[in-house]
């Protein structure tokens, strides 16, 4: 009898165990959920700050900047907006950016998904892909003397082919070593029935390879923009008084005895805002294009 009286004392035990280990799995899954969140939290606090201080500082006067204790509490002003815009010619150095950018971008595609391409289905011209990774990693500003040189012995200093030239320096390998795991992912047999159907190797590099790659293809060229609209040195050497682009343009507000506080952050505003924006819109693609790339590779 005290055997059968202890099954169902045992039985209960276990199930108790079992309910036991399931409220502390569930307490560790919340408490994980939680600090999840908090990290979340702490990393998009630290990151949005400086923008936001940044924002709120261009419609701040210069005492205001300058005293901690009217961090929110302050009158409005678009004063620093007008500086940059109307006395300080930023239209100007905003076309320069975008004009550069957009440039350098385009010829580095041009010139960079043919040479993925090529890398990827030619292995005999490994060589040339380590070439293309030897220019990304050597520090840009090992090429700036002899892009002077050259530049200068061309009359080219202080032009747009200057600065566009100069940024494909860095956009140009990157989107070559972006794209070529993506070409590499691509099905042979697509290439082969395209030139069997009569397509020559560019026709099917355009009507095959590249409408399949367009995530890989909006991935890089959004980098590559990005690079040379924040590309600071490169600019601070070869551009001119009509080339400037923004991010030189924004030494207007510092001087030897004061700092423009104000309009140094409405300019870091209009720096920071388009490529801000883009990205916002674009973000999905770059996902997408970062992960394919990932998985592909």
């Amino acid at each position: 009898m005290s055997g059968v009286k202890s099954q169902p004392i045992q039985a209960s035990l276990g199930q108790a165990e079992k309910h036991a280990a399931q409220r502390n799995r569930s307490a560790l899954m919340i408490s994980l959920g939680i600090l999840r969140y908090v990290l979340v939290i702490v990393v998009v606090v630290v990151l949005v700050f400086p923008f936001a201080w940044m924002l709120l500082s261009s419609f701040k006067n210069q005492i205001d900047i300058t005293t901690s204790r009217n961090l929110l509490s302050f009158t409005p002003t678009l004063n620093n907006y007008r500086n940059v815009f109307e006395q300080q010619n930023y239209l100007l150095f905003l076309f320069n950016s975008l004009l550069v950018a957009s440039a350098s971008t385009f010829f580095s595609l041009v010139l960079g998904l043919p040479a993925a391409y090529a890398i990827a289905h030619n292995k005999r011209m490994t060589w040339f892909g380590v070439v293309l990774l030897t220019a990304r990693i050597i520090p840009g500003i090992t090429f700036l003397i002899p892009w002077y040189i050259i530049f200068g012995q061309l009359k080219l200093l202080g032009s747009y082919w200057a600065l566009i030239l100069s940024h494909m320096l860095v956009g140009l390998p990157f989107i070559a070593w972006v794209m070529i795991p993506f070409f590499e992912s691509l099905p042979r047999e697509l290439d082969e029935s395209a030139l069997i159907d009569g397509a020559s190797r560019f026709g099917a590099f355009f009507r095959i390879a590249l409408p399949l790659a367009v995530p890989g293809i909006i991935t890089a060229a959004i980098m590559a923009f990005i690079f040379s609209w924040n590309n600071f040195m490169f600019s601070l050497v070869l551009a001119g008084d009509e080339t400037k682009t923004l991010p030189i343009a924004i030494f207007n507000f510092l001087s030897y005895s004061s700092v423009d506080w104000g309009g140094l952050m409405a300019a870091a505003v209009v720096i920071t805002l388009p490529v801000l924006i883009v990205t916002l819109f674009v973000q999905r693609y770059i996902v997408a294009g970062l992960v394919a790339g990932a998985v592909k590779g």
